[in-house]
């Protein structure tokens, strides 16, 4: 998982799920990175849960 996870970020895709944006003319757009800590806590929700029960 995490090299699952490094890879997809230091790939630099901020579009894994093949969304069509129109946002995609901005370098750097401030919903990229709110979709990335969303994905990091629900990716990180069931085994910080696997692990505490």
């Amino acid at each position: 998982t995490l090299v699952h996870l490094t890879f997809l970020h230091e790939s630099g895709s901020n579009n894994p799920l093949g969304i069509v944006s129109d946002c995609d003319k901005i370098p750097f757009h401030p919903y990229f990175s709110f979709k990335d800590i969303l994905g990091f806590i629900l990716m990180l929700t069931p085994l910080i849960a696997l692990a505490l029960f």
